[in-house]
């Protein structure tokens, strides 16, 4: 964990406890709730976050919990989750999987999205973004950390992490299935008129697959290199391109937009990165007017940057020996004896089957432990590592 303070979103003040629930704004200001760690800091929610401080008060945690579970972000199209189902999953929260927990809380396609992140070819292009610009950091903030596959990722090489998200459930679902209490996890939202978390030291600022659904992206941007500082670096990845049609929303950017966001940045296509991970290589940048027909750019920058790529042989996107990994989730028993590629949906399939780094057909066996003999079905995420409750 990296304690650091906490500022009011709205003004701007120092957050304190007031109680093991709450964080108060000054002597008699404003108060914001704490859940299993998470202050609840999002703004235009004086309601759910009055509700939820009612039910803490009154020694009601699960009911303020099953609150704040419903919330979610301004892009959500799908229906409200079931009360009945989150106060199960509240009740049950020690016996159900990662998948459960996902379905309980009613996530749809995102759910599969979160479930199977670990093998997709985004989530491994912002692994092989992160290895080619090692230079051994100690702390790391991500902004939008979702339920926090890279803080897990990135905890297990020792990192010290913190992460903040717009959606509560995300960030409880990482404390309880993906990261544990050691990480530092802050709910609240990135356009909010003050920046909540000015204080968090990181010598790695990240933001993944999500820097694209910002509004006020330069303004955010400079938020997070002044938590990066004068020796940090950050990484921003899958930056959709808007010359591109996608499956996601959010606001795109063009290649020009990168350019003037990033002067000192330097820019990948995203699916480059994923190419340079299966080939056992360093990535190659490109000028940002050279990739006009790239769905994503990937981005490096800050003082801390290491300024050329290195190979991407021995770090973050390959499992340490003696891991144990299971098969791809997405394979299921075929009538051959072996194991075959079933999508989760068709939606999916085209989003990210294109791309795919794993076999469509696999052999087995389902668990293995990692080493140099299984080292490239591991690279190609034939077999990975999931978090012990998945």
């Amino acid at each position: 964990m990296i304690p650091f303070g906490l500022l009011s979103p709205r003004t701007g003040e120092t957050l304190h406890p007031d109680t093991p629930h709450s964080l108060r704004e000054g002597r008699n200001g404003p108060r914001w709730p704490v859940v299993d760690g998470i202050p609840f800091l999002r703004t235009g929610r004086d309601d759910l976050a009055r509700e939820a401080l009612g039910h803490l008060d009154r020694g009601a945690p699960g009911h303020a919990l099953e609150l704040l579970l419903a919330d979610q972000d301004a892009w959500w199209t799908g229906p409200r989750p079931d009360p009945a189902a989150l106060r199960d999953l509240v009740r049950d929260l020690k016996y159900v999987t990662l998948r459960e927990a996902v379905a309980r809380l009613g996530w749809g396609r995102v759910g599969d999205y979160f479930v199977h992140r670990w093998t997709d070819p985004t989530f491994l292009a912002g692994l092989a973004l992160l290895e080619a610009h090692w230079n051994a950091p100690v702390c790391a903030f991500e902004l939008a950390c979702g339920i926090g596959h890279y803080l897990r990722e990135l905890q297990g090489r020792g990192l010290r992490v913190s992460g903040g998200d717009v959606v509560f459930a995300k960030l409880w679902v990482a404390r309880h299935w993906v990261v544990g209490q050691r990480a530092q996890l802050v709910c609240f939202d990135a356009g909010s008129p003050h920046w909540p978390v000015e204080g968090a030291p990181a010598d790695l600022v990240l933001c993944q697959d999500a820097f694209y659904f910002l509004e006020r992206k330069a303004a955010i941007l400079g938020c997070l290199r002044r938590n990066a500082g004068e020796e940090g670096w950050l990484a921003l990845g899958h930056i959709h391109n808007s010359a591109r049609a996608g499956f996601s929303a959010g606001h795109a950017v063009s290649s020009a937009e990168i350019e003037e966001l990033f002067p000192d940045g330097l820019v990948y296509d995203d699916a480059e990165l994923t190419r340079a991970l299966v080939e056992a290589r360093a990535p190659v940048p490109a000028a940002p007017s050279e990739l006009d027909h790239a769905e994503a750019f990937s981005v490096v920058c800050g003082p801390g940057m290491r300024p050329a790529p290195r190979a991407l042989v021995d770090g973050l996107t390959l499992p340490p020996d003696g891991t144990r990994l299971v098969l791809n989730p997405l394979y299921g028993p075929d009538s051959a004896g072996g194991y075959a590629i079933a999508w989760p949906s068709a939606r999916y399939e085209a989003e990210y089957g294109p791309r795919a780094t794993y076999p469509p057909r696999s052999p087995g066996p389902e668990a293995v432990e990692a080493g140099p003999a299984l080292a490239e079905r591991a690279r190609r995420r034939e077999f990975v590592s999931l978090p012990e409750r998945w």
